[in-house]
C-alpha cells in the first residue's frame, strides 16, 4: 500500500533561518518536493524565476487570487504579495512527493488548516530579536525601510509560535538542522 504524501510547513520571522533549514531538509533524502511560492516583489540578484519564486506583477497576482489559483496568500507588506500556487502543490503531490513549504507565519497556519493532520507545521524560533536583527542586517538584501518593516513584524509573528505543531529553536545551526531532519523524518514515517 502506498503511503499518502504529506506536507511540511516551515515558517518563521524573516532572518530566523527557515530557508537554510528548508534547503537542508530538501538535501536530506526525504523525498521532499519544494513548493515554489509566488510573489509580487522585485527579483533579487541571484534569484531565478520559477526556482526561487514565481515572480508576478501585482496585477497578475490579484488575478490569480480572483481565479482561486492560490492555496494561501498574504499581502505581507503593502503591495507585496506572497502565496502558494495550488498547481505547484498538486504537481508535487501527484509526483508522489511530500511537499515542503518555506512560507510566512500566517500562510503556514492557513495551509495547516486546509490539510490538518496531513501537514506538519514547524515554527523556526530565533534565539533572540537582537540576533535576528543582526542576521537581517548582515544578509544585506533589504533597504533600511524594508528592514524596519521586517523588524516591526517580528514581534507579532513570534506570538503565533504556539499555534504550530513544533517549535525549532535556531540558536545553533548544526543542532537545528539535525533536529529538523529528525522531526520531519518521524512525521513522514508515522
Amino acid at each position: 500500500m502506498k503511503t499518502q504524501s504529506k506536507l511540511i510547513i516551515v515558517s518563521a520571522p524573516s532572518g530566523a533561518g527557515k530557508t537554510t533549514i528548508v534547503k537542508h531538509l530538501l538535501a536530506s533524502g526525504l523525498n521532499l518536493g519544494f513548493s515554489v511560492s509566488a510573489c509580487s516583489r522585485p527579483i533579487r540578484k541571484g534569484e531565478t524565476d520559477g526556482k526561487d519564486y514565481f515572480f508576478l506583477t501585482i496585477e497578475e497576482f490579484k488575478k490569480r487570487i480572483e481565479k482561486g489559483d492560490l492555496l494561501e496568500w498574504q499581502e505581507v507588506y503593502p503591495g507585496s504579495f506572497y502565496g502558494s500556487l495550488r498547481s505547484e502543490v498538486d504537481r508535487l503531490l501527484q509526483a508522489g512527493q511530500s511537499v515542503i513549504f518555506d512560507v510566512d507565519v500566517v500562510g503556514g497556519l492557513n495551509i495547516k488548516k486546509i490539510y490538518g493532520e496531513r501537514a506538519l507545521a514547524i515554527f523556526v524560533m530565533p534565539p533572540s530579536v537582537d540576533i535576528l536583527k543582526e542576521r537581517l542586517i548582515s544578509r544585506s538584501t533589504d533597504s533600511e525601510q524594508s528592514l524596519e518593516k521586517r523588524l516591526d513584524k517580528v514581534a507579532l509573528e513570534l506570538t503565533f509560535a504556539p499555534q504550530f505543531d513544533f517549535t525549532l529553536i535556531n540558536d545553533n545551526l548544526g543542532i537545528a538542522l539535525n533536529k529538523a531532519v529528525e522531526v520531519v523524518s518521524a512525521f513522514l514515517k508515522a
